[in-house]
């Protein structure tokens, strides 16, 4: 049992940038017919180092369930795996009494901490990153596959921390919000309460349509507006 102030961590399949990767394979195939019958939809995404197939062919997944297998190329066997459909994780997490606190695609994990994961994947090759540390293509294709989410169990009994004001400008951080590649947000509305000193909700904002975790699934089921952490 997860204590309170404890974390629930781990590594899952990034389902919006799977989604997109096929959602480009369907656009594809369309142009390259003129255009295909609904029971004519493509069911895989291919590439040098993997191969995606889903289960059922279709234009869209339900929140829940959507299985496809993945094989990687120097493999025999594959892996089944389900989508994530995070705004539902959220809201789930939620009601089982936990707060969000990042979500964030595996290469920029990496990037974000290749000082310490660097000479691992040095020692373990030269076919992962460069003698920078940085991910090679191949590289940055496969982990692009998973991203890390990280929830906390609220502490009531902790002491908040004594937060420093910011004094940046406020505009020019959202602006660099919007175009930054990363989607991390911490969730302190509820600390700053506690303080008494509550600032605006912190919006989450959607990444950009080429990669990102809430988006750029099908429109369905996206949030219809920025979520609110508040």
């Amino acid at each position: 049992m997860l204590r309170p102030g404890g974390y629930f961590f781990g590594i899952t399949p990034d389902s919006s940038t799977i989604w997109a990767k096929y959602q480009k394979n369907v656009e594809a195939s369309h142009n390259k017919a003129g255009g295909m019958r609904p029971n004519q939809v493509p069911n895989c995404i291919r590439s040098e180092s993997y191969m995606i197939t889903f289960e059922v062919e279709e234009e869209k997944f339900p929140l829940f369930g959507k299985k496809y297998q993945l094989k990687y190329a120097n493999d025999l066997a594959c892996e089944s795996h389900c989508l994530v459909h995070f705004p539902s994780l959220i809201r789930l997490s939620r009601e089982a009494g936990l707060e969000f606190v990042e979500i964030q695609n595996l290469t920029e994990f990496y990037d974000d901490n290749r000082a310490q994961f660097a000479g691992m994947l040095l020692n373990a090759g030269p076919t992962f990153v460069d003698n920078r540390g940085r991910l090679l293509p191949r590289s940055l294709d496969v982990l692009g596959l998973y991203t890390t989410f990280i929830f906390q169990k609220p502490d009531p009994d902790a002491i908040p921390p004594i937060m420093t004001p910011a004094l940046e400008d406020r505009s020019r951080l959202q602006e660099e919000e919007l175009h930054g590649s990363s989607w991390r947000h911490q969730v302190s509305a509820m600390d700053e309460e506690r303080n008494g000193h509550a600032e605006p909700p912190t919006i989450v904002i959607i990444p950009d349509q080429s990669k990102g975790i809430l988006g750029p699934g099908p429109p369905e089921l996206r949030f219809p507006e920025p979520l609110r952490f508040d």
